[in-house]
């Protein structure tokens, strides 16, 4: 039976694995063959980056770090920490004349200044630094500090290893109340609904114990005692610009059915789906342009129609936008032609507009002979005039349509131009 005060301890640290081969997932770092265990059998440390979703070890691993190496371990969080904290932390290892450990949760907190204060003591080894974030790194920390640290990828885990997780903390658990079973259904729904958690996990089984420690747990009884986790989204994240990604880029490959499943995944994780009528009418320029010149008119009434109508009857015009861009004829032209001209008109901007072209509303003007030469399209054969409409020694064919779509149409009408501006007619 645990004392009172080791009850006090959440059940995930008191569980916390001792040893890689109790660390479930992450098996690029535990298998025996790995660079991290051979590096923990002999006893050595280095300054490190963990990124991955909460729950995953990140800490665990740091503990072992630390314990693999000898080395004196103390853990700080950026939420509340700064540089006092860590200077603390330098005065004390200075004084014991040993390099510590310190593990820096939630890292990408710390703005560049404090992340400049850790830079000299990992230099001169005064500090090994694990750092555990679940923001991108290469945005959120910078270039003087990343160069200094091994970055480590850690996943989520999957549902098998949050499973396994699980059993043993039920078997942890029945050395203080044997009567506590969970049926294995029960687990695996656990563990399913964890989305890759342990601590989430550990904590929503130390709940049902909490609240009768002498049940035997079935599914249903675990589902109606518990909630399921939300989906891990952070508007602000790299989750929601990879969901945003594999729609944009389910849409370009006319994937209907993955452009819809990725449209709900945003959705029902919290996106503001006027974000997503926004990025829909995006997609319909620069992946169908002109190819299907209706597709911008229908994202339009998309966003038009959430504004009307709101949540959730609004979304479904999001799904018939998204249905219509992944089924259109794809076309880049138009958004090749506009970074061409934008890139063209920046090398060019000395270039004079060619005097034919220029507004004469002035006397002035016209006696500097602007507007001479210029020839009116609508008095010539077929309203077709061949004159020079680029600056001197410009020249550039900037829209190339595909033979997709209405760009079809556009091709044909661009090549019977050429042709026609070619024999001269007169008007």
């Amino acid at each position: 039976m645990a004392s009172g005060n080791e009850v006090a301890i959440p059940l995930a640290h008191r569980m916390r694995p001792k040893s890689l081969d109790e660390v479930a997932g992450q098996h690029e770092l535990t298998r025996p063959d790995s660079w991290f265990a051979a590096m923990m059998a002999e006893g050595r440390c280095i300054s490190c980056i963990f990124w991955g979703p909460p729950g995953v070890g990140k800490t665990t691993l740091a503990t072992m770090m630390a314990d693999a190496a000898g080395l004196p371990f103390t853990q700080l969080s950026a939420v509340s920490a700064g540089k006092a904290e860590v200077q603390q932390v330098v005065r004390q290892a200075k004084e014991q004349g040993q390099t510590w450990l310190l593990f820096l949760d939630e890292i990408h907190r710390f703005n560049k200044a404090q992340q400049d204060v850790l830079l000299p003591y990992i230099e001169d080894g005064t500090l090994v630094l694990v750092g555990a974030t679940t923001e991108n790194p290469s945005f959120t920390l910078n270039n003087a500090l990343l160069s200094r640290c091994r970055m480590i990828v850690l996943n989520a885990l999957e549902p098998a290893d949050i499973e396994s997780i699980l059993l043993r903390a039920v078997t942890f658990l029945q050395q203080e109340s044997p009567a506590f079973t969970v049926d294995s259904d029960a687990v695996s729904w656990l563990a399913s609904g964890s989305d890759g958690d342990a601590r989430y996990a550990i904590n929503a089984l130390n709940a049902l114990f909490e609240s009768d420690r002498s049940k035997s747990w079935s599914k249903q009884a675990v589902k109606a005692q518990s909630l399921r986790r939300a989906a891990r989204y952070d508007r602000d994240g790299d989750a929601h610009y990879d969901l945003i990604s594999a729609l944009h880029k389910c849409i370009r490959d006319s994937d209907a059915d993955a452009s819809v499943y990725w449209l709900a995944r945003m959705l029902e994780a919290g996106e503001q789906p006027l974000y997503i009528a926004r990025r829909l009418i995006r997609m319909a320029t620069e992946d169908i342009g002109l190819a299907d010149p209706k597709a911008l008119n229908v994202t339009l009434d998309a966003h038009r129609m959430y504004e009307i109508l709101g949540s959730p009857e609004g979304e479904q015009g999001l799904f018939e936008a998204a249905i219509y861009l992944a089924l259109a004829p794809k076309s880049n032209a138009a958004y090749m032609a506009e970074k061409g001209a934008r890139k063209l008109a920046k090398e060019t901007q000395q270039t004079d507009v060619p005097i034919h072209l220029k507004n004469a509303p002035t006397k002035l003007m016209k006696e500097l002979g602007h507007g001479v030469g210029y020839q009116y399209a609508h008095n010539a054969v077929d309203g077709v005039v061949n004159q020079q409409h680029l600056p001197d020694g410009v020249n550039a064919e900037l829209y190339q349509p595909v033979d997709r779509g209405f760009e079809r149409t556009l091709r044909e009408r661009m090549i019977w131009l050429t042709e026609r501006k070619g024999r001269g007619d007169k008007p």
